[in-house]
């Protein structure tokens, strides 16, 4: 399977954005779980959402919840984040990654499978 992610870009503080990430090779739904997670520079990669197959549950981390929203087209086999009233601190690059892990591994990078290559998304004052 492969994953491109898209729809990153500039934007002032306060403004929003969606990245998009789209399946190829494999449906989106053969996959139990998708995420997003975020590597500024010079720190380490973190979880930022993620959205099960089953029952469309949905899980964020502390820093965005509120603000960001996961979703997924499986028409499309796109998984989409949008992000609104940004923050300087949201400024990173964007990866979308699939897993088949079970709850309690979904926080962990290590759990996914396959990987975008990435989407800067940066945001200003």
């Amino acid at each position: 399977v492969q994953l491109q992610a898209s729809g990153g870009g500039l934007v002032q503080t306060g403004g929003s954005l969606r990245v998009s990430c789209t399946t190829s090779g494999r449906s989106l739904s053969d996959y139990n779980v998708v995420g997003w997670f975020r590597q500024a520079p010079g720190k380490e990669r973190e979880f930022v959402a993620a959205r099960r197959r089953s029952g469309g549950y949905t899980y964020y981390s502390d820093s965005v919840k509120g603000r960001f929203t996961i979703s997924r087209d499986n028409a499309k086999n796109t998984v989409y984040l949008q992000m609104n009233n940004l923050k300087l601190e949201d400024t990173a690059v964007y990866y979308c990654a699939v897993s088949n892990v079970v709850l309690s591994g979904i926080y962990l990078s290590a759990n996914y499978l396959y990987w975008g290559q990435g989407t800067q998304v940066t945001v200003s004052s």
